[in-house]
């Protein structure tokens, strides 16, 4: 047999208590009652589902009594009912102010107490289970988060005994970051073409260019630290899943720091920056212009051109002629303008690119 929920009732009148009392147990709830705001607050506990209080008190009145559950942390979102004669648009502005979920007007009628105590008693219900489930969530990324620096401890011994050891294994990590299908895997390779594509266009001397195109690989490798629940999910994020997976940039950048390969250097640079934006409006650091290091300035627009053109979990492929244009609506917002022109004035090396993997594509089928 289910435990009945506990409501917790204040009023200074003995009455009115006994009479909200035995209302509350035919509806199937275990009242606990309070004469004083004082005495409330002493019961408050972690077994208490909702308050209904009284608001004319003589030691501290509804409003003060409900200011002061806010004001703490165990008890700041629980409901909390003022049960008053006073109906004016005044007083319940002022229950709002200091906090209340609802209002019932005295007198009680058994009927609207029950709808309105069962409506508070479900929406608690249900942010206990999102907050469950967000404390799961943060103990997914902690156990990936652990998972992760053992493999940082071993990857920095292993570049400390050689390098380019190291050097494939940071790549094979990158690889393995996107490898969840083989749509996400031939990303990296087609991005990293465009990245070099960028690099050598603009005048990079080759051995830049050839750092951008080992490096850039990397860039999303700090999302072996996201939970595929996230990585895959096929419609909008959360909020919180939301904030999870921006920390795919900075997990990628303490997974390649310290190194003393310039391609792993650079790929802790790409990993870091590819979602900044011109504007200032990207993440991690909120970069704007050319503050953004030029490597994260190449990798964002091959990034996102790549991920527009091709399918993943929550979205379709657009034509090559669609992510031209949204991309140009981000021009000097989201993307290095300079750049951005360059790539699309030679949009015949960028369709090469695509049927190259397209023509690989085919033959592997």
């Amino acid at each position: 047999m289910s435990e009945k929920k506990k409501i917790l009732v204040v009023d200074d009148e003995g009455a009115i208590r006994a009479s909200l009392g035995k209302l509350l147990r035919g509806l199937g709830l275990e009242p606990v009652l309070a004469a004083s705001g004082t005495e409330a607050l002493a019961a408050l506990g972690p077994d208490i589902e909702l308050v209904l209080t009284d608001v004319m008190m003589p030691d501290l009145s509804g409003y003060e009594l409900t200011s002061a559950i806010r004001a703490r942390p165990d008890c700041a979102e629980l409901p909390v009912i003022l049960v008053t004669a006073l109906s004016a648009r005044g007083d319940r502005i002022k229950g709002v102010e200091a906090g209340a979920n609802d209002f019932i007007v005295k007198p009680v009628d058994v009927t609207e107490l029950k709808v309105r105590v069962e409506s508070q008693l479900k929406v608690k219900q249900a942010q206990d289970a999102l907050r469950l489930h967000q404390l799961h969530l943060e103990e997914t990324v902690r156990l990936r988060s652990e998972d992760l620096q053992r493999t940082i401890g071993k990857l920095k011994q292993q570049q400390r005994k050689n390098q380019v050891a190291l050097l494939d294994t940071a790549t094979r990590l990158g690889i393995a970051a996107e490898f969840k299908d083989k749509e996400t895997s031939d990303h990296i390779h087609r991005m990293s073409e465009y990245c070099e594509m960028i690099a050598r266009l603009m005048g990079l001397p080759a051995g830049e260019v050839e750092i951008v195109l080992r490096a850039s690989p990397l860039h999303d490798v700090g999302k072996l630290g996201t939970p595929d629940a996230i990585l895959l999910k096929p419609g909008p994020l959360t909020p919180d899943e939301w904030t999870i997976m921006k920390e795919h940039t900075v997990t990628g950048g303490r997974i390649l720091a310290d190194a003393m390969s310039d391609v792993i250097q650079a790929g802790e640079i790409i990993a870091l920056a590819h979602h900044e934006k011109w504007d200032g409006s990207g993440y991690p650091e909120g970069l704007s212009g050319r503050d953004i290091p030029l490597y994260g300035r190449i990798c964002a627009i091959a990034d996102v051109f790549d991920a527009l053109t091709n399918k993943r979990p929550y979205k379709e492929a657009f034509p090559n002629e669609t992510a031209v244009n949204i991309m140009t609506e981000g021009r000097a917002k989201h993307f290095d303008p300079e750049l951005l022109d360059l790539f699309f004035a030679n949009f015949d090396d960028v369709k090469r690119i695509q049927q190259k993997f397209t023509d690989a594509a085919k033959l592997a089928g």
